[in-house]
């Protein structure tokens, strides 16, 4: 399989290449977002691609937005990317782009946790609570949670970590109406993706919603949804709280990072070996199969 590790698009104007994704402009209101097979880990992007890997992030968002439309508005126009680039560039972004509307980005992640696993059970083993939020004691890691969380972000430069940040900071930053929007469509989203999810054998344990706002103030879901990127995806069959269960993600590559002890998880990044690479396509394509009944659809 061909991999696509940054694009060339000539024939539209460049936005800007993202830790994972290339934006280019179609016209005023639209913008073409590809894909590529780039993997970012401690937020630091890999020098090796993971091949189709940016098909199936592609897919899976393009699958959830259908399954979700009925929530919120969001950013897919319906146009074919293959018809907004020069003939000889169709092949950068088949199965892998979209055209999205181009919409005011709302600089506020919106995280929702179903269970206590990362940096949310990091804070509760300190604290005894997540992003404030105060939690029973004697919770075990990757218990699920009475009730899903809101614990948002604050979205940082490219390479910065995110900052967590409490539902007052929110509204601080945003305004109290539209945080509290986005807080309620978020735990709406997440509940129904989550019981989607568990009819194929999936735990959504946790997952970040990005959303932005179009020319008449309009809150749309945008960038991507649900994928093995933006979500912790674990196999039902092998979860047990007390530990940190297997994940349909880059987990491989992220083991891999915490054994190499003179890294200091900043630039540049080690070279991944190939079995490493090739365990984590695997999980990747693992992933889209097990979600929608289907395989990966390659370009």
């Amino acid at each position: 399989m061909k991999s696509l590790y940054q694009t060339s698009i000539s024939s539209l104007p460049l936005l800007g290449h993202g830790k994972v994704r290339d934006n280019y402009a179609v016209g005023d209101d639209k913008i073409l977002i590809v894909t590529t097979d780039r993997l970012s880990a401690f937020d630091v992007v890999m020098n090796e691609p993971i091949p189709g890997k940016g098909m199936v992030l592609n897919q899976m968002s393009d699958f959830w937005f259908e399954k979700l439309g009925h929530i919120v508005p969001n950013h897919l126009t319906g146009v074919a990317p293959e018809s907004v680039v020069a003939p000889e560039e169709v092949e950068q972004v088949k199965g892998r782009a979209v055209v999205a509307k181009r919409l005011k980005p709302i600089l506020v992640e919106a995280v929702v946790r179903g269970y206590i696993i990362g940096s949310g059970w990091k804070d509760y083993q300190a604290t005894g609570s997540v992003c404030g939020i105060e939690l029973p004691a004697g919770l075990r890691q990757a218990d699920k949670l009475a009730e899903p969380l809101f614990t948002p972000a604050a979205k940082a430069d490219l390479g910065e970590h995110d900052e967590n940040i409490s539902f007052a900071e929110m509204e601080q930053r945003i305004g109290a109406e539209l945080a509290a929007k986005m807080r309620d469509i978020s735990i709406e989203l997440y509940k129904t993706a989550a019981d989607y999810a568990a009819t194929r054998g999936i735990i959504i344990a946790d997952t970040k919603f990005e959303f932005g706002l179009d020319d008449n103030g309009v809150l749309h879901l945008m960038d991507e949804v649900l994928t093995a990127d933006s979500s912790r995806f674990w196999p039902a069959d092998s979860y047990a709280p007390g530990m940190s269960p297997p994940s349909y993600d880059k987990q491989f590559v992220r083991d891999y990072l915490e054994t190499l002890t003179e890294w200091k998880k900043t630039p540049p990044a080690p070279a991944l070996p190939a079995d490493v690479i090739e365990k984590t396509q695997a999980k990747y394509f693992e992933a889209i199969e097990r979600l929608t009944g289907e395989k990966l659809k390659v370009a």
